[in-house]
């Protein structure tokens, strides 16, 4: 199965430069070949090429398919970036594949990194959706604060992951239900602070998870939030 993405595809019936490329210079469409599109909004479309050009490769759309990947909860990851860059990119891009629908860079008092650049991360999430045959693609939002996400960001499960100890915190997969929506706060490789963790716990009613055993990289932890909700919303 051959997957475009194409924003307007409801009004405007011409693939973008960047995608005529590939169709017609990598995979050498013809006129008639079938290929299928996503809007990246829940739309997914079959549809036939009628004028291959590798600038503005045109097609008609045959019929409006149902949404592969529509589920009925949404997981939000608030999370640190990394220091290694390339560490943050491969954590959106399987997150993407997994199954999440929004992310949040979050600043906490111990991160390292302060800087992302979105377009970059935005070409990850593109890439990594139509992989895995996604049809609505991960909202990314802008770099944010952490007392701003906590302040204006909600969900009918909040979950905080933090590696003190002290706290009582029960495994993710035992709290977590299923078919609910949920936000899970992933910090820095210096985890937390204190007060953080308290301000979500007290005044956000966050509640403390642990995500195993073993002390993992924020990226690390941040996929086994999205495959343990994954998991728990397949049984």
């Amino acid at each position: 199965m051959i997957i475009f993405y194409a924003p307007d595809v409801v009004r405007k019936n011409t693939l973008s430069e960047e995608e005529s490329a590939h169709a017609v210079k990598v995979l050498r469409v013809k006129p008639g070949d079938e290929i299928y599109l996503v809007d990246g909004k829940g739309g997914f479309f079959r549809s036939r090429i009628t004028m291959p050009h590798q600038k503005k490769c045109e097609f008609e759309v045959i019929e409006q398919l149902e949404n592969p990947d529509k589920r009925n909860y949404r997981i939000h990851i608030a999370i640190a970036p990394t220091k290694n860059i390339d560490r943050f990119e491969w954590f959106i891009e399987k997150a993407v594949e997994i199954g999440v629908d929004r992310i949040t860079p979050v600043i906490t008092r111990y991160s390292e990194r302060k800087i992302i650049k979105p377009e970059r991360l935005e070409k990850i999430i593109i890439s990594a959706s139509k992989q895995s045959l996604k049809a609505g693609f991960t909202v990314l939002d802008s770099l944010c604060g952490f007392g701003e996400f906590v302040e204006k960001c909600c969900a009918t499960q909040q979950f905080i992951a933090h590696c003190y100890s002290g706290s009582e915190k029960k495994q993710l997969q035992s709290v977590y239900q299923k078919d609910k929506d949920a936000i899970v706060l992933i910090g820095p490789e210096g985890d937390f602070s204190n007060e953080e963790v308290e301000t979500a716990i007290n005044q956000y009613r966050y509640l403390p998870v642990s995500l195993g055993e073993s002390r993992l990289r924020t990226e690390t932890a941040g996929i086994i939030a999205c495959a343990t909700a994954a998991f728990v919303n397949q049984q």
